[in-house]
């Protein structure tokens, strides 16, 4: 179980899925939105969460005032987790939910997605390969706003993602136990 940390719906529970996901812990959640709300990367953000499991950081996002988020997540068990989810961080933030789940393939939906996204997540399983890592990115760098903010998510042990084939630019980097995580922009 996995909660809201902050917002509307702070202290929200949320459902995490059985085997095959890894949700974000509270810990680099908590220190992930600090930064991100110091660089005033969340109000009014339309925001797209990648390989999302319950959903956790898009709906955090929300919660903290994102006009909107896509959750893309391919395992149809997590994408039903993360619906009721985001029908949860509805109710407590007592407004209609601006989240939609996509049960998709992440390159299918960045294939079809229509842009521009102001803040994106992408937490792929540890073991997803650096050419398909670099392959998302690539199909991910036309639908970003002019100003957007890209987070990836690995584990401490990954090979870092290859931003400039992606045409995006680092812009911090952090390491929180078994965790690395990427800010990114566009170049």
């Amino acid at each position: 179980m996995t909660r809201i940390i902050a917002g509307a719906a702070r202290g929200a529970r949320l459902d995490v899925p059985g085997a095959g996901t890894r949700p974000t812990s509270d810990r680099v959640r908590e220190s992930l939105f600090g930064a991100l709300e110091s660089m005033d990367a969340l109000h009014g953000a339309r925001v797209l969460d990648l390989y999302a499991g319950s959903g956790a950081l898009g709906l955090e996002a929300l919660s903290r005032g994102a006009e909107g988020v896509d959750l893309v997540e391919i395992s149809r068990s997590a994408a039903n987790t993360a619906g009721r989810n985001a029908a949860v961080v509805a109710r407590a933030m007592a407004a209609a939910t601006a989240a939609k789940v996509h049960q998709s393939a992440v390159r299918a939906y960045l294939s079809r997605a229509q842009g521009p996204y102001d803040l994106v997540f992408t937490d792929p399983p540890y073991d997803l390969d650096d050419a398909a890592m670099t392959a998302d990115l690539v199909a991910l760098r036309p639908l970003l706003s002019a100003d957007a903010v890209v987070v990836i998510e690995r584990g401490k042990r990954s090979t870092p993602p290859d931003l400039a084939a992606a045409g995006l630019a680092l812009l911090r980097e952090k390491t929180y136990g078994d965790t690395r995580v990427w800010w990114a922009e566009p170049a």
